[in-house]
């Protein structure tokens, strides 16, 4: 048994206009516009990119997030293409102590950090997004909490970082990087996961509690998502797939 990773989802005082930078900065598509928020996209059907939601939020960003998104580049040429894009859609440059590195800083326009990097071999077959970077405490255990709940293998391993991905070869990294102050305020970037249809989400929920997440009350939650936390209390949903 095994989930998925379906989404990184932002909590968004307006969705859609962050759902817009963030679509025209990728060159994906809003796939579906709803009340209770808005999917972003890459147009290949049978691509593996990680799609985006955006959900409405009462309050406004007040801390560092614990995820943010690394975005790839063929070329410094084309890195500089991105930035100078990104700025004329609303990002803005941020200073997050990261000194002089050779990517690029932003923050969307409701202040969600994201980088912009250099041309890496490591990322020639991402896509538009390279890796979805979670802060941690350890690096290695919540890889291998992840890789339990994605059903990525853990593809490497250093005292600064580590990384799952899918074992197709394609499609963003998730990647966990050593950061001491990792548990601060809760982020708001999330990760939700997908049971497949042949799966009981019950079973599912139960099988990611036994490998370290724990409950977490999540109010008024649709019955069909059960809200859990990883190790470090990042929270995430298990959602039951549509076909089921």
């Amino acid at each position: 048994m095994s989930t998925r990773l379906a989404c990184v989802v932002f909590d968004s005082v307006e969705p859609r206009t962050v759902s817009r930078f963030w679509s025209e900065l990728l060159g994906w598509e809003v796939t579906v516009d709803r009340p209770g928020g808005v999917d972003v996209a890459a147009s290949d059907p049978d691509g593996l990119e990680v799609a985006l939601t955006f959900v409405p939020a009462r309050h406004a960003k007040a801390a560092k997030n614990r995820i943010h998104l690394d975005l790839a580049s063929r070329s410094l040429d084309h890195q500089q293409v991105q930035v100078d894009r990104a700025l004329s859609l609303g990002a803005r440059p941020l200073d997050i102590g990261q000194g002089l590195v050779p990517w690029t800083v932003l923050s969307d326009p409701e202040g969600n950090e994201f980088c912009v990097l250099e041309p890496r071999e490591h990322y020639v077959d991402t896509g538009a997004v390279a890796a979805i970077v979670v802060d941690t405490q350890d690096p290695l255990c919540l890889a291998e909490f992840w890789s339990e709940a994605a059903g990525w293998p853990v593809t490497h391993d250093t005292a600064a970082y580590a990384g799952i991905r899918s074992a197709t070869g394609q499609g963003p990294w998730l990647e966990f990087l050593r950061t001491p102050e990792a548990l601060g305020e809760r982020s708001r970037l999330h990760l939700d996961l997908i049971t497949f249809p042949s799966d009981d989400p019950a079973e599912e929920a139960a099988r990611l509690r036994a490998a370290g997440a724990s409950p977490v009350n999540a109010g008024a939650a649709p019955a069909d998502v059960v809200t859990l936390a990883d190790p470090e209390t990042n929270e995430f949903c298990l959602l039951r797939s549509a076909t089921d």
